[in-house]
């Protein structure tokens, strides 16, 4: 089961996208069904709600479906696609050199670390499928994308074991950590270099934790159609459920929060010679189970 921030006639709502890429305006289908369910203003409360979110916004979508109530119900292409999470309400927090591979592109086999990076993007990098990435060409010329499968936060809590962190996430969908290498490299720290505005793409939506748990996801990463990433998320130095448990030892998680896992080797600064990304460039993340997110630069 899928859910998006969509703007349905200019109003920004939560709803339930079909396997046939319909959208379910599950607020209307509630006033209209009489459901006893306040359905979330926001995807920040739709994860407060976890569980029973998924639960009876399933259950308002059969009511639609089954019905056959077309005022709720409309065809993907006539909504706009928001970030499913569009203002988070604190910085997105990011595992750098996840995969292996990556870390070895980027440095050498030393570089390969033995506990998690955790560095983060400001709330305001957030934009949404279709938006264009701003290259900011008066602060740098080395911007770079890192595909990445990101992971929502349902259940907040401190000192999560990692046996159960999977009770601990809401869903999971895609995101590109677009970087400013130049910066990163001259600031000696990630977070300039990382938080320029609309450097962090998130979307299409938010896929149901059961609908993952237990698969080997493939995420991938093109550019102008040419395919540059290629991993599985079993690749991963640290898993999802480790990084839950690593980071909630000290900081309480709550509802909304966004953890990038990582992106694997194929970045652009890793190529002889670099192989950055330039106005009109097309990056397509996807990730089988998960969607598809494309962004252009400007």
């Amino acid at each position: 089961m899928k859910t998006a921030t969509v703007k349905i006639h200019e109003k920004e709502t939560v709803a339930v996208i079909t396997d046939d890429e319909q959208v379910v305006d599950i607020t209307a289908a509630a006033l209209k069904s009489a459901s006893a369910y306040q359905v979330p203003d926001s995807m920040i409360q739709a994860a407060a709600d976890g569980e029973r979110f998924w639960e009876e916004a399933g259950r308002l979508t059969e009511w639609v479906l089954d019905n056959n109530h077309s005022d709720c119900l409309y065809p993907l292409e006539e909504v706009t696609l928001c970030a499913p999470v569009p203002v988070p309400h604190k910085n997105i927090m990011c595992a750098g050199k996840n995969y292996k591979d990556h870390a070895v592109e980027m440095g050498s086999e030393t570089d390969i670390p033995d506990d998690p990076i955790i560095f983060t993007k400001a709330p305001t990098t957030v934009i949404g499928p279709g938006e264009e990435i701003n290259p900011h060409p008066d602060v740098t010329n080395e911007v770079d994308y890192e595909g990445e499968i990101a992971v929502i936060i349902g259940k907040g809590g401190t000192g999560i074991p990692k046996e159960q962190a999977a009770d601990h996430v809401f869903g999971y969908t895609l995101a590109n950590d677009v970087t400013a290498r130049d910066l990163q490299k001259r600031h000696n720290q990630f977070f300039l270099g990382k938080s320029m505005d609309t450097f962090c793409p998130m979307g299409p939506w938010i896929v149901n934790q059961e609908d993952i748990e237990g698969k080997d996801v493939k995420l991938e990463t093109y550019v102008n159609g040419e395919r540059r990433q290629q991993a599985a998320m079993s690749q991963m130095i640290f898993s999802v459920y480790d990084l839950i448990e690593i980071i909630s030892r000290a900081i309480t998680l709550q509802p909304g929060d966004i953890i990038a896992t990582g992106t694997p080797a194929g970045v652009g600064k890793a190529f002889d010679p670099p192989r950055l990304l330039q106005p009109g460039d097309e990056v397509v993340v996807t990730a089988d189970g998960i969607g598809r997110l494309t962004n252009l630069v400007k």
